[in-house]
């Protein structure tokens, strides 16, 4: 692949130049597919040799798992359908017990300048340091309570109790002109957010570390190391738990949170929605083909 050298001199010139920033999100909503030591990005065809890992959308991924065998199989946890991506995170554990999320939301963000690519067929990322015994930016990682009318707030450690939240407002009820006042309480739950690289050297799918072939943008811009502009994958885990005491990871303790990601999703498909979301149009409904 020859895309960074052939997009070089456009990227240089976009940093010159006072471009528009524009460009949405779609997302993928991928329900809990399967639990496994398995992991074929840092350890292919090698079953059982990692940690724990929690998988969603491709319900086919084990260890020997490749971009062919991902668009080959039917099946995946993730609307739209056409998300046969595989996705997997360390498995959580509290007080000694697996918990699995309620809930996996991954938003694509295309938020840029001048160009906007889709992924590569079968590019591989692992996102966040899997070995980390420190806090990690909170860039790439965090912790957070989380959900009906939450604002997650990114902290490194794990929320010790999320609790509710309680708020005013106003609704018009069947029948009233006017609005009626009324409040209301929500439930929070404990979240894990992981966001993804948004930037490819263009040429390679992975790399040695399974890192350095991506990075991350600084405001929307890529480093010429990296010239390619691909959307930001935000993932948002929710568990159903309110109380962080007794979590760890299975990669180690709770600083150790990443992700992984292999594209098997409907490349036409993919590239349609990229197309789409960045140049504005409607692209963020996930009950679409």
């Amino acid at each position: 692949m020859v895309l960074a050298a052939a997009l070089a001199a456009t990227g240089s010139a976009a940093l010159g130049s006072p471009a528009k920033l524009h460009g949405g999100n779609f997302f993928s909503n991928c329900r809990f597919s399967h639990t496994s030591y398995d992991d074929p990005i840092v350890y292919p065809g090698q079953p059982g040799r990692s940690h724990a890992h929690t998988f969603f959308g491709n319900t086919s991924t084990t260890a020997s798992s490749t971009a062919a065998s991902l668009r080959a199989a039917a099946a995946t946890t993730c609307k739209p359908a056409a998300d046969k991506a595989a996705y997997w995170v360390p498995t959580l554990f509290q007080n000694g017990r697996e918990v699995r999320p309620s809930k996996a939301q991954f938003y694509y963000v295309l938020r840029g300048y001048d160009q906007m690519h889709p992924f590569p067929a079968g590019l591989r990322v692992v996102a966040g340091d899997a070995n980390s015994t420190r806090p990690q930016s909170t860039r790439v990682t965090f912790w957070a309570c989380g959900g009906h009318a939450a604002r997650a707030v990114p902290s490194s450690e794990v929320p010790v109790r999320c609790g509710v939240v309680r708020g005013t407002g106003f609704m018009i009820r069947q029948g009233q002109t006017k609005p009626t006042a009324i409040t209301w309480r929500a439930k929070t739950y404990l979240e894990l957010h992981v966001d993804f690289p948004d930037c490819w050297d263009g040429i390679h799918l992975d790399s040695p570390d399974h890192h350095s072939h991506m990075a991350y943008s600084r405001d929307y811009v890529c480093a010429r190391s990296h010239p390619v502009k691909v959307p930001l994958i935000r993932l948002t885990l929710r568990y159903p738990i309110d109380r962080g005491t007794g979590v760890s990871l299975a990669s180690g303790g709770v600083y150790s949170g990443h992700a992984d990601f292999i594209n098997g999703w409907d490349q036409r498909a993919f590239a349609k929605l990229v197309d789409e979301c960045f140049h504005d149009r409607p692209c963020n409904d996930p009950r679409r083909p």
